[in-house]
C-alpha cells in the first residue's frame, strides 16, 4: 500500500483547480441562440411546465440526477468534531466517488449547525433542489434523529451513509463468509464492537437478515452494554443484554462465531482471537488501523475468515459499493425514499455478485488471476464494473415493487445496458456491435492462444456469444493456463499447429500457398516451413474456408504481420493499398481516423486509396461519410509536397466519386468546427456537414492524434484497429490491448466475415 504524506496529500488537493470537483455545462452555449435558450426567454418554458406539474422538473433540469452530500462536520472520518467547512474535503471526495462510480452529480453542502432541529430545517428548505440527500459525518445520536426526521419530511431519498452504507456492504459480506464457513445466522453469536450510528445500523440489518437479538453483545467504550448499566441512550438501550456475566471484550469474544469492529484500533488481542468458535469471522473496520491487523489475526487462528476496511488486504468492507449504486437505483425510478427493502435488495445484489466469475478487469487492477468466491474473497471489489448493474437494478425494483418509485421500468435488461454505457463500461456502439457479431457467430482464430490476455479474450467472446473461438497453440499449456486463471475452455477448439497430427494439414496448406505464390519465387519446402509459424498457418485457416476470421498481433511486429496479410490473403483486387481504422467514440461523438497501422507516408494514390476504404467501412456501421483530408495547411495556403500530394488526392476523389463527400486539404481545428470552417470556406464540399472522418497525411500523425485523445481523455473509448482493403477477415490487436480491446475486434471480425460471406455468394 503506498504510503500518504501529508504533503502528497495537501498538493493533490491544493494543485491545478483547488478542490475535486467541479460544475459542467450540458449544452450548448456559444451562440446567442443558446444563451437565450439557456437562459432568458427560453427558460420560461420548462419554469412553466414545472409549476404546472412538479414532476416535470425531472425532465428539464438536473434534478433526477443531482445528490446532495450534507454534512455539520460533527463527527468527520476518524478526526471527529471539526467543523462544518474543515469536512468540506471529505465531502468533495464523496461527490467524486458518486460522480465516477455512478454518474451522479453531487452539490456538497456543509452546514454550520449542531443542533438537530436547525439543521433540519435547513435541509428541508433546499431539498427541492436535489433528487436525493446523502448525509454524512454526523455524530450520533443526533444522526438518529436527523435523518428519521428527513425521511418523514422530504419525499426524495434521504440516507446517512456512515450507518446505512457500512451496514449493507459489511451484511452481504456477513451473509457470504456464513456460507463459506457453513454456519446459520440464526445460531451465530455475534460481538460488535463499537456503539456508534455505523455499529447500531449494521446490527440491526443483520437482524434483518436472520441474527437473533439474544445471540448478539453489543460493547461501547465503557465496556459491554447491559441492562445493569444506567448510562444508555435509546439506541443502545435496544441491545442491552441481560446477561450479568460478561462485561469486557475478552469475556464476550470467548466462544463468538462473528466479531464485527467498529471502534478503535488494535483493541483485539491475538489470545481473544484463540479462544472464538471455529472458523470465526472477523471484520475489523476501524480505519486507518484496524481493530486487529490481517497478519496477527491469520497467524493467530489460521481458520478465520477476516475483512478489514483496507484496500491492501482481502475482503475490503469499502462504502464505496454501495451508496453510488444504490442512489443510482433510487434517482432513475424517482423514488420518493431508500427503504429497508431497497437496502435489503442490495445486500443480497452485493452478496450475489461475489459468487459470479470475476470479470477481467478486477484480476487486471489486483494483479490475480484467479479471484473466486471463497475465505479470501466473499465480498466484491470496489472496481468491479458491475456493480452499477446488478445493484442499481436490484434497488430499483425493489423501490417500484415497495411503492415508493414515482416512474417505473418495463426492460430491465435495456436499463442494465444504459448503466454500463453511463460510466463508459459499455457503449452504444459496443452494444451494436455485439448484438451483429452474435446474430451469425463466426469461427474466429486467435492467433497467441498461450497468451493469457488473448486466452480471457477468447472465453469472453464465446461466452458473450460473438463467435465460435478457434485457439493456435500447445493444447495441453493452454489447458494448463485456462485452469490457473479459472477459465472454461467448453465449446472452444485448441489447435496444436506443430504437432504431427496437424502435419497433413499444414502440408495442404504449403501447396495451396506454394501455387498462388509460385511467380514470387515461393517453393513448397519454404511454405511448408512457414506453416510452422501462427500466422501463416492461421491466416491459410481463414483462406482456405477452415476459419472465417484472424485475430493477431499481441506477439508480432506490425511488418512481418503485415507482410504475411499480403502473401497469404492479398489485398482486394480494385485497391492497390489496405489499410486501417480506428474508431475515437467520445461523449461528444463518433470519430473514424485512417490510417493508423500500415501507410507509413502515403503517396496521393495510396490517400485515395485509403479515403475509399474510409468511406466504405464509415458505411459498414451504417454511417454516412463525411471526409476531411487532413494537412498542416488550408486549400494551397502552403505548396510544400506533403500538402500538395493531400490536395491531388482530394482532386482524384472528388473527380472519380462526385457524390463523396470529402474535402481538404484542411488543419483539424478546421474539420472539426463546422461553423469556423464554413464562415472561412464556405465553397467546400463539406458545407454545414459534421465531419466524422479524419484522414491523416501518415502514419505518424494518425496514431499520435488517437494515443494522445486515449491519454488526455478517460472519457474516450477506442476501438481498433480495424483492418480495410483485405481479401478476408483477417484483423490486428495492438500490443498493448486489454481484454476488452480484443472482444471489441472479435466482434469486428466477426461482422466482417459475415459480410464477405453474403457479398460473395452475390458475386457468385
Amino acid at each position: 500500500m503506498v504510503k500518504i504524506t501529508k504533503e502528497a496529500a495537501l498538493e493533490y488537493h491544493e494543485s491545478g483547480k483547488p478542490g475535486k470537483i467541479e460544475v459542467k455545462p450540458t449544452k450548448a452555449y456559444r451562440t446567442q441562440t443558446d444563451l437565450s435558450l439557456a437562459y432568458s426567454p427560453g427558460v420560461a418554458y420548462p419554469c412553466l411546465e414545472i409549476q404546472d406539474n412538479p414532476d416535470n422538473a425531472y425532465r428539464y433540469t438536473d434534478k433526477g440526477n443531482l445528490v446532495a452530500v450534507i454534512s455539520n462536520g460533527t463527527a468527520v472520518l476518524g478526526l471527529g468534531d471539526i467543523g462544518a467547512m474543515s469536512g468540506k474535503p471529505v465531502m468533495e471526495g464523496k461527490g467524486l466517488l458518486f460522480k465516477i462510480y455512478g454518474g451522479i452529480d453531487v452539490f456538497d453542502i456543509e452546514v454550520a449547525e449542531k443542533d438537530p432541529e436547525k439543521f433540519c430545517e435547513a435541509v428541508e428548505k433546499i431539498a427541492p433542489t436535489f433528487g436525493g440527500i446523502n448525509l454524512e459525518d454526523i455524530k450520533a445520536p443526533e444522526c438518529f434523529y436527523i435523518e428519521e426526521r428527513l425521511k418523514r419530511t422530504l419525499d426524495i431519498p434521504v440516507m446517512h451513509d456512515d450507518q446505512h452504507g457500512t451496514a449493507i456492504i459489511s451484511a452481504a459480506g456477513l451473509k457470504n463468509a456464513l456460507e463459506v464457513a457453513g454456519k446459520d445466522i440464526k445460531k451465530v453469536r455475534i460481538v460488535v464492537n463499537g456503539a456508534g450510528a455505523a455499529a447500531i445500523s449494521c446490527t440491526k440489518l443483520y437482524m434483518a437478515l436472520g441474527a437473533r437479538k439474544e445471540n448478539i453483545l453489543m460493547l461501547d467504550s465503557k465496556g459491554v452494554i447491559s441492562m445493569e448499566r444506567t448510562d444508555l441512550n435509546e439506541q443502545k438501550k435496544f441491545f442491552a443484554t441481560s446477561r450479568t456475566d460478561v462485561h469486557t471484550l475478552e469475556e464476550a469474544i470467548n466462544g463468538a462465531d462473528v466479531f464485527v469492529g467498529l471502534s478503535k484500533g488494535n483493541v483485539l488481542s491475538q489470545d481473544m482471537v484463540r479462544s472464538m468458535a471455529k472458523d470465526p469471522i472477523i471484520f475489523a473496520l476501524a480505519n486507518p488501523t484496524p481493530e486487529i491487523t490481517y497478519e496477527e489475526a491469520m497467524e493467530a487462528r489460521p481458520d478465520v475468515l477476516m475483512s478489514t476496511g483496507r484496500t491492501d488486504y482481502p475482503n475490503q468492507i469499502n462504502n464505496v459499493i454501495g451508496f453510488p449504486y444504490i442512489f443510482r437505483g433510487a434517482l432513475d425510478v424517482h423514488a420518493t425514499a431508500i427503504n429497508e427493502e431497497m437496502k435489503m435488495a442490495a445486500v443480497h445484489a452485493i452478496a450475489d455478485l461475489a459468487k459470479q466469475p470475476v470479470p477481467d478487469v478486477v484480476n487486471d487492477v489486483y494483479k490475480v488471476n484467479n479471484l473466486r468466491f471463497g475465505r479470501n474473497y466473499f465480498i466484491p471489489k470496489p472496481v468491479d464494473p458491475r456493480l452499477i448493474s446488478e445493484v442499481s437494478a436490484a434497488v430499483a425494483k425493489a423501490a417500484i415493487k415497495s411503492g415508493v418509485a414515482r416512474r417505473t421500468i418495463s426492460n430491465w435488461d435495456e436499463y442494465k445496458h444504459s448503466l454500463s454505457v453511463l460510466l463508459g463500461q459499455e457503449t452504444k456502439l459496443t452494444q451494436k456491435l455485439y448484438a451483429t457479431a452474435s446474430a451469425h457467430p463466426q469461427r474466429i482464430v486467435f492467433a497467441e492462444g498461450m497468451n493469457p490476455t488473448m486466452l480471457r479474450a477468447a472465453v469472453q467472446a464465446k461466452s458473450e456469444g460473438i463467435c465460435e473461438p478457434i485457439l493456435l497453440g500447445n493444447d495441453e499449456r493452454i489447458k494448463k493456463l485456462a485452469k490457473e486463471l479459472d477459465l472454461s475452455l467448453k465449446g472452444i477448439k485448441v489447435v496444436n499447429l506443430r504437432s504431427d497430427k496437424e502435419s497433413s494439414r499444414r502440408e495442404k496448406y504449403a501447396r495451396i500457398l506454394t501455387e498462388k505464390r509460385q511467380r514470387d519465387g515461393y517453393t513448397f519446402e519454404e511454405a511448408n516451413d512457414k506453416m510452422f509459424e501462427r500466422n501463416y498457418f492461421g491466416m491459410m485457416m481463414v483462406e482456405t474456408g477452415d476459419a472465417d476470421a484472424f485475430i493477431t498481433g499481441l506477439y508480432t511486429k506490425y511488418s512481418n504481420t503485415i507482410k504475411v496479410a499480403k502473401e497469404v490473403i492479398g489485398i482486394r483486387d480494385e485497391l492497390k493499398h489496405f489499410g486501417t481504422m480506428h474508431i475515437i467514440n467520445s461523449p461528444k461523438g463518433i470519430l473514424y481516423i485512417g490510417d493508423t497501422l500500415i501507410n507509413q507516408n502515403p503517396d496521393t494514390s495510396t490517400l485515395v486509396d485509403i479515403a475509399q476504404l474510409c468511406s466504405t467501412t464509415v458505411r459498414w456501421f451504417n454511417e454516412k461519410p463525411r471526409i476531411a483530408m487532413i494537412s498542416h495547411s488550408n486549400f494551397g495556403s502552403d505548396t510544400s509536397e506533403g500538402s500538395q500530394k493531400v490536395r491531388d488526392a482530394v482532386k482524384i476523389l472528388q473527380k472519380n466519386y462526385p457524390d463523396m463527400i470529402v474535402d481538404g486539404e484542411m488543419q483539424i481545428s478546421f474539420a472539426l468546427n463546422k461553423q469556423l470552417r464554413d464562415e472561412k470556406y464556405p465553397f467546400t464540399r463539406l458545407y454545414g456537414e459534421n465531419v466524422n472522418t479524419l484522414v491523416f497525411p501518415n502514419l505518424t500523425s494518425a496514431r499520435s492524434s488517437y494515443k494522445m485523445l486515449q491519454a488526455l481523455d478517460t472519457d474516450v473509448e477506442i476501438i481498433g484497429p480495424i483492418q480495410m482493403g483485405l481479401n478476408k477477415a483477417i484483423h490486428f490487436v495492438d500490443f498493448g490491448s486489454n481484454v476488452r480491446d480484443i472482444v471489441n475486434i472479435a466482434a469486428i471480425a466477426g461482422i466482417d466475415a459475415y459480410v464477405w460471406k453474403i457479398q460473395h455468394r452475390i458475386k457468385k
